[in-house]
């Protein structure tokens, strides 16, 4: 298997990070993974506007996976100010993931977040209805705030919601 290399993603790349972020949260190709989102929303999960506007600003990023010249995996990097990092999109490519990738990302969120940040905290947002997916963040040293946040209902940019009880619970990790 071809080494992976972890590094920041560049606007020439955003149709390839575009497409490998629906696969991993939308429609029937997400289903091959255990992350899919595709019982709880359809629609998008993100556009290539998002994508370009996270790359352009300084206070957040995007790192991409690669498995020789292809995409295997991404997550966004977001300074929340006050030595709070964020890290969200996490995607591996369907077909890959359970293969270790998912948390690559997130060591190499971690350590982006504290050195380009200075964060000693990360915190993430989870649908509550992903409990498998909540246990995983909480093997990685992640615990519940009990704070929540709302749904954006009404926006179709972040999907389109097949139930009406959507909300996130937010999760926090301490960096050392």
């Amino acid at each position: 298997m071809t080494e992976i290399k972890i590094r920041e993603a560049v606007a020439a790349e955003i149709p390839t990070l575009h497409r490998l972020i629906e696969s991993a949260y939308r429609g029937e190709a997400s289903r091959a993974g255990w992350t899919t989102e595709a019982d709880l929303l359809d629609g998008q999960r993100t556009d290539p506007e998002d994508l370009a506007g996270i790359l352009a600003d300084p206070e957040q990023a995007l790192l991409s996976a690669w498995r020789g010249e292809e995409l295997v995996g991404c997550v966004l990097i977001a300074d929340r100010g006050e030595g709070t990092g964020y890290f969200g999109m996490l995607s591996v490519s369907p077909t890959l993931q359970g293969g270790g990738l998912g948390r690559r990302l997130v060591e190499a969120a971690h350590r982006a977040l504290a050195e380009r940040f200075g964060a000693r905290r990360v915190r993430i947002s989870v649908f509550p209805q992903r409990e498998t997916l909540i246990s995983w963040y909480e093997r990685l040293g992640y615990h519940m705030t009990g704070a929540t946040l709302p749904f954006p209902y009404g926006d179709p940019r972040f999907g389109l919601p097949k139930r009406d009880d959507l909300h996130f619970v937010v999760m926090e990790h301490e960096l050392v």
